[in-house]
C-alpha cells in the first residue's frame, strides 16, 4: 500500500471485532472487541480496590505535605510538556473534562501498568460495547476520581463526572486518530497517553507532577498566596535591611520541608533580583531547574547559573547542611569538559565549612588546569558577594535589592514568576510556613 509522499502514516482499522493501531511501519496494537476477560476482571479489582482505599486522596493529601516529591527526570520531556499544556489550557469553560481523564488514566496505568488506557470501555453485558481488555473509565470517575478532585478543589468539575461528555465516549480507542472533536488541550492529552503506553515516561510520577500542577492552581492556594504577598509588601516597608531580609528566608528554608530546595529558591530568586538591576551585564540568570532534575541530563554545572550567550559563565550550587565538598568538586570538575566558557565555579553551604588542607589543595589544582575561579562560601558571605556585585552598579541600593528579594522569592513560591521559576513541587505548605514567620517577625 502507497501512502502520501511514499511514507508511513499512522492509521486506524476498524474491523467487525477489532480494532488495529498502527504506530510505524513495524508496530500495531490489537484492540479486540467483546465481553471483557478474566485477566481484565483482576486489573478492574485491582484498580477498583485501589480507589476505595484512597489511592488518589492520599496522593493529593501526601503531595501537599511535602511528604511526596515528583521525580522529574523519570518524567519524558514531551510528557512533561503535555501536562503544562493541559494545566495551562484550563479555563472556566474548557479543558477541564481532558485534565479528569488525563488524572484517570495516570491513576490506573499507575495502579495497574499492564492495564491499557487506550481502551476506555469494557463490560460483562454482551449488548454492550465493549474491548475484551478494557476498563470502564465512566465508572471510575463517576464513583472516585471526579468526586476526589472536586473534594479538594482541584477541578472544578460537573457532580456527574466528565466521562460523561459524549465526545470521550465514541467506541474507538484514545489514539492520536480519535477523531471526536474536544475542546481544550487535545493534542496535549494525546501525547500523554502516547508517551504513557510506551512506557516512555513514569505513570506515577507523571501523575504527581499533573496533580502538583493542579495543586498550584486551585483556588485555595491562589489565596493564600495572595494573602503572602500582600503580607511581603507590608514587611518590606518596615524591614527592608539586607540582614533582616536575609535572616527571614533562612529561617523558612531551615524550619520547612525540603530545606535544600528552598535554598536554591533563595538564592536563585537572589541572583535573578540583582540581574535584573544590572549587576551581570548582558548575562542572563538561567531559570531554576525542577527539583531532582539530572544535572547531566539538562547541561547543568549546578543549581544557579549565568548564561551568555547561551553558554554558562558562572554556577553557584546550592548545599544544604554540607561542609565537606570534596565529591561535589569532583563532578563539577568532570562537568566542566563540556563547558568551556565557564570561568567561576561555587558552592554555597549554610553550615561551616571544611577547608581542610586536601581541599584547598585540590581547589588550587583545579583552577591552575582549568583557568577557572573555584569557590566555597557560607551562604553569608555569598550573600554580602552578591549584594556588593548589584551596588557596584549603582542602579540600586542596598534596600531596594532587599527588598525585590524578598518579593521575588515571594512571587516564585506563588507561582508568579514561573518563567524565571518554574516550581513545580506544591507550595502551599511552604506559603503557609512563611506567611507564619513573617506575621512573628513584624
Amino acid at each position: 500500500m502507497k501512502y502520501k509522499n511514499d511514507e508511513f502514516q499512522k492509521h486506524l482499522r476498524v474491523f467487525e471485532d477489532r480494532s488495529e493501531y498502527f504506530t510505524d511501519e513495524n508496530n500495531v496494537e490489537m484492540f479486540p472487541e467483546g465481553v471483557i476477560s478474566a485477566e481484565a476482571k483482576k486489573r478492574i479489582k485491582k484498580v477498583r480496590n485501589a480507589f476505595e482505599n484512597s489511592f488518589l486522596d492520599k496522593l493529593i493529601i501526601d503531595l501537599s505535605s511535602g511528604k511526596e516529591s515528583v521525580d522529574v527526570a523519570a518524567i519524558s520531556e514531551a510528557a512533561s510538556i503535555s501536562v503544562n499544556g493541559l494545566v495551562d489550557s484550563l479555563t472556566s469553560e474548557v479543558g477541564r473534562a481532558l485534565i479528569g481523564l488525563s488524572v484517570m488514566q495516570l491513576c490506573v496505568k499507575s495502579i495497574e501498568p499492564s492495564q491499557n488506557i487506550r481502551l476506555h470501555k469494557g463490560s460483562s453485558n454482551r449488548a454492550s460495547f465493549s474491548w475484551v481488555e478494557g476498563i470502564s473509565m465512566r465508572t471510575l470517575d463517576k464513583k472516585h476520581v471526579t468526586p476526589t478532585l472536586r473534594k479538594y478543589d482541584l477541578l472544578r468539575l460537573n457532580a456527574d463526572g466528565f466521562m460523561m461528555t459524549r465526545s470521550l465516549a465514541e467506541n474507538y480507542p484514545y489514539t492520536f486518530l480519535y477523531k471526536a472533536y474536544l475542546r481544550g488541550a487535545r493534542e496535549q492529552w494525546l501525547t500523554l497517553v502516547e508517551e504513557v503506553e510506551k512506557k516512555n515516561t513514569s505513570a506515577i510520577e507523571t501523575l504527581k507532577y499533573l496533580l502538583s500542577r493542579l495543586i498550584n492552581a486551585a483556588s485555595e492556594f491562589v489565596d493564600t498566596a495572595n494573602v503572602l504577598l500582600d503580607l511581603a509588601h507590608k514587611y518590606v516597608t518596615i524591614n527592608s535591611d539586607k540582614k533582616s531580609i536575609s535572616s527571614v528566608l533562612r529561617q523558612h528554608s531551615e524550619n520547612s520541608d525540603y530545606a535544600a530546595r528552598l535554598l536554591e529558591i533563595n538564592m536563585h530568586s537572589l541572583m535573578q533580583t540583582a540581574s535584573e538591576s544590572g549587576a551581570f551585564g548582558v548575562a542572563e540568570v538561567k531559570p531554576l531547574s525542577q527539583m531532582r532534575s539530572a544535572n547531566k541530563k539538562h547541561g547543568n554545572i549546578g543549581d544557579i547559573e549565568l548564561l551568555e550567550d547561551g553558554q554558562i559563565i558562572e554556577s553557584w550550587d546550592a548545599k544544604y547542611g554540607k561542609g565537606y565538598l570534596r565529591e561535589e568538586i569532583e563532578e563539577a570538575v568532570e562537568k566542566l569538559q563540556h563547558h568551556e566558557f565557564v570561568d567561576t565555579v561555587g558552592f554555597v553551604t549554610n553550615v561551616h565549612i571544611e577547608r581542610t588542607e586536601e581541599i584547598s589543595k585540590r581547589i588550587f589544582e583545579i583552577e591552575q588546569l582549568y583557568s577557572i575561579t573555584l569557590k566555597v562560601l557560607s551562604y553569608d558571605d555569598w550573600v554580602e558577594m552578591v549584594f556588593r556585585r548589584a551596588l557596584e552598579v549603582g542602579t540600586v541600593s542596598e534596600e531596594e535589592l532587599a527588598q525585590k528579594w524578598f518579593i521575588t522569592y515571594c512571587e516564585y513560591l506563588s507561582q508568579k514568576r514561573r518563567q524565571n521559576a518554574p516550581i513545580d513541587e506544591p507550595c502551599l505548605g511552604w506559603i503557609n510556613s512563611l506567611t507564619s514567620i513573617i506575621k512573628i517577625a513584624q
